[in-house]
């Protein structure tokens, strides 16, 4: 079994890093800097910065706020919130994120994906799919959870691999900030259809929703905000619990 990786998430908004249900009722818990330096401090493999209302507010990604963070920090940065094109990305990437993740813009011109992935590395290359349950399948949305778009999530993501995606950024918005574990059902159906890495969001309340996501999907990551900012367990406390189950970790 590959190592698996623990990133803790950072959801921004106007400079701050938020928490919601749903993608609902956000609440500030803290500076985007300073908690990405703690969650390295305390062993997580990757930090992830999203600027969740960028494309909603059809603005670019603050690049000020990722310059500042990832000038503090040694493991890797992964970017997404507002990233419209090839420019967008660049910019992001000179400020210092070594990963950049793209939803809405990816969804309205898919050839994008291509041109990033040609000019930066598949490598570099995210591309975040948030999948809401609809009948019998899971539909993508964009714009942060607010628009349908009548795709199916799982066809998605073999589309977006095929296009040049690195690693996909799946979050289950039946899930999110519930706390009650991961979408294990739409999780399994998307790293199944896939060959490239899949990081697991969405729905994690405890080291245990980590460990079953892990044991009951092919996912390479798994992605956690509100157990580490609420100081539930630190990164340190959950990577030692799935040695404890026999899981791999770095």
């Amino acid at each position: 079994m590959l190592a698996k990786r623990i990133i803790p998430c950072l959801d921004m908004k106007g400079g701050r890093v938020v928490k919601g249900i749903n993608f609902k009722g956000l609440r500030d818990v803290g500076d985007p800097s300073e908690l990405a330096v703690e969650y390295e401090r305390q062993g997580a493999d990757e930090i992830t910065f999203l600027d969740i209302s960028a494309s909603l507010e059809a603005r670019r990604t603050m690049l000020n706020v990722v310059s500042e963070t990832a000038k503090n920090l040694t493991v890797p940065l992964a970017v997404g919130g507002g990233i419209k094109n090839v420019q967008d990305m660049r910019d992001v990437l000179n400020a210092g994120a070594d990963k950049v993740s793209m939803n809405s813009s990816a969804v309205a011109d898919p050839n994008m994906i291509t041109a990033c992935a040609e000019n930066f590395g598949r490598q570099c290359v995210i591309v975040a799919i948030d999948g809401k349950r609809s009948g019998d399948h899971w539909e993508v949305f964009t714009h942060g959870g607010t628009r349908p778009t009548g795709i199916d999530a799982v066809e998605w993501a073999q589309r977006v691999e095929d296009l040049g995606a690195g690693e996909i950024l799946l979050t289950s918005m039946d899930a999110d900030g519930v706390k009650t574990g991961y979408d294990i059902p739409l999780t399994a159906a998307v790293a199944d259809a896939v060959d490239i890495p899949v990081i697991a969001s969405g729905g994690c309340g405890s080291k245990e929703h980590i460990a079953d996501v892990f044991l009951q999907t092919g996912v390479s990551a798994a992605l956690a905000a509100s157990i580490f900012h609420y100081n539930e367990c630190t990164v340190g406390e959950v990577k030692q619990y799935l040695r404890d189950r026999g899981i791999a970790v770095r």
